[in-house]
């Protein structure tokens, strides 16, 4: 069985809007498709023909390493995205937005960020609402805790399967700060984890960038994504965000809370492991909060959260230094980040293990964290 702990929807324009309340709607910010490369403006006028052709077309098993984005089958339509599971084989797969937080997530006004958080979780509900192996990812900012989990029970009221957290403070405080204790608890007890994701912290800081020479373009081929040096700090914010949820008592104090890094690569936790554990052998003689943890931090880690490495990472190497139980499978579908082949790629990576192990990685590590097994 497979569990997909990463896919997308590709937005248009008006999608978000269509889901905002009235007072929203109209202060939502553009959704940025001016960042989407070279031939943008040729490729969404053809999307309306493209998308009415695939409902039609058989969906076949070569589909992950076909088109990518908005071109791929289910890209935005989730009867053709359940075709897709069939021909893949997926029992279950997280989904998450892609640009939509961009026109809501940094405003300035908590009526527009809140707003348009509650639009974007109904989005995501309905786009899964059909199929009960497509499993909706919300979003939430935590800036103002009591808002905060006021649209934390309406996005559990929609049936979300986990809530994607910004890894950044969420402002002057951080996210272990007593206030948002009751938004720990409330996932706790409702049994649906958090995710940090690939966008929502910063990534290098834009002076490290300013060296003199002219900037190259991104992978897209313009726009402001992803470039070679920000590759390798991908992980600095939520590292930061899982060790303060680690040192400052949070999984301690929820055993039941589960978590997950999705799309941020793990080639960085089993360094996150050991510092994680130094610090507490470390400074527990003078940190009360360090005093009153029962287990090694590395070991609520191993207890709570999940990681998704990348396909050209050393997967066995990964298993090697942590133990099978914490990885998980992803596609990335359709973003091509995924890669065409992920697969054979992982299937060859896994083939020294046992069938237990490739169970856990395959299905078993994310069916049971996110309550499906």
């Amino acid at each position: 069985m497979i569990f997909d702990a990463d896919s997308h929807v590709m937005e248009l324009e008006d999608w978000l809007g269509g889901y905002a309340d009235p007072g929203v709607r109209e202060r939502l910010g553009s959704l940025g498709l001016e960042k989407a490369g070279k031939g943008a403006a040729q490729l969404f006028a053809s999307l309306p023909e493209l998308w009415e052709r695939q409902r039609s077309e058989q969906v076949n098993a070569d589909v992950i390493s076909g088109p990518k984005g908005w071109k791929a089958p289910g890209a935005l339509d989730p009867e053709v995205r359940s075709r897709v599971l069939d021909a893949l084989g997926i029992d279950a797969q997280l989904v998450f937005p892609t640009f939509a937080l961009g026109q809501f997530a940094r405003s300035a006004d908590p009526d527009v960020r809140y707003g348009g958080t509650r639009a974007l979780n109904r989005a995501m509900a309905e786009f899964c609402a059909n199929d009960t192996r497509l499993l909706p990812v919300g979003y939430l900012p935590l800036n103002e805790p009591g808002r905060a989990i006021e649209e934390l029970d309406a996005a559990l009221g929609l049936g979300v399967a986990a809530v994607w957290l910004p890894s950044e403070a969420p402002g002057s405080f951080s996210p272990a700060h007593v206030d948002l204790e009751p938004v720990w608890a409330r996932l706790a007890e409702a049994g649906v984890p958090f995710v940090l994701h690939v966008g929502g912290g910063k990534l290098l800081p834009k002076e490290f960038h300013e060296n003199g020479r002219p900037r190259p373009a991104d992978w897209l081929g313009g726009g402001e994504n992803l470039r070679g040096k920000d590759f390798p700090v991908l992980h600095h914010s939520p590292e930061r965000f899982l060790a303060c949820l680690v040192l400052d008592g949070v999984f301690h104090r929820h055993p039941q809370l589960r978590g997950a890094a999705i799309e941020l690569g793990a080639s960085w936790v089993p360094g996150m492991l050991r510092n994680l554990d130094h610090a507490h052998r470390s400074f527990s003689k003078f940190e009360p909060l360090l005093q009153e943890l029962v287990l090694k931090p590395s070991e609520y880690i191993r207890r709570q959260v999940r990681f998704t490495p990348f396909p050209f990472e050393d997967t066995p190497w990964l298993i090697e230094q942590c133990g099978p139980e914490l990885f998980m499978f992803s596609t990335d579908y359709p973003h091509p980040e995924g890669g065409r082949r992920p697969f054979e790629i992982f299937g060859t990576a896994l083939s020294g293990y046992g069938d237990a192990a490739q169970d856990r990685f395959f299905w078993r590590n994310g069916a049971e964290h996110f309550g499906l097994a």
